[in-house]
């Protein structure tokens, strides 16, 4: 057994078979979640886990090289955007009906048990090299 990074082991084995410009979309408790891409849902409580712990989880696995969050996210939801903003200086936001169209084309959906508005962010994966 693992003894340290994500345990899960959906969600380690998903991230493995990622590759550079794959998406991965860490979405809210609400979000409409599309055919097609593996889905890892984490939800277990509202509020459990939160959007924050596994945004933080996922730096700590891969590396990102774009981020894109629904536009709406700044006045809806001033804590997720401030996240995003310290963790992805070069955000990009899009309205939300937009965010949802790209989502389609992500490889991996993590769902977090976050019940608070627009806590939905895609990340596009880079390389470590």
């Amino acid at each position: 057994m693992k003894k340290a990074g994500i345990l899960n082991r959906h969600l380690a084995g998903a991230l493995a078979e990622l590759g550079h410009g794959d998406g991965v979309l860490v979405c809210d408790a609400g979000m409409p979640i599309p055919d097609g891409p593996r889905v890892v849902d984490l939800a277990f409580l509202a509020g459990v886990p939160s959007f924050a712990e596994i945004v933080e989880g996922l730096l700590t696995e891969l590396v990102v090289e774009g981020a894109t969050a629904a536009e709406e996210i700044r006045d809806a939801n001033p804590a997720a955007a401030a996240l995003l903003g310290e963790r992805f200086p070069e955000l990009a936001f899009v309205p939300h009906e937009e965010l949802k169209r790209l989502t389609a084309g992500a490889r991996l959906v993590v769902r977090t048990g976050e019940a608070r508005p627009y806590a939905n962010v895609l990340l596009r994966c880079g390389v470590f090299f």
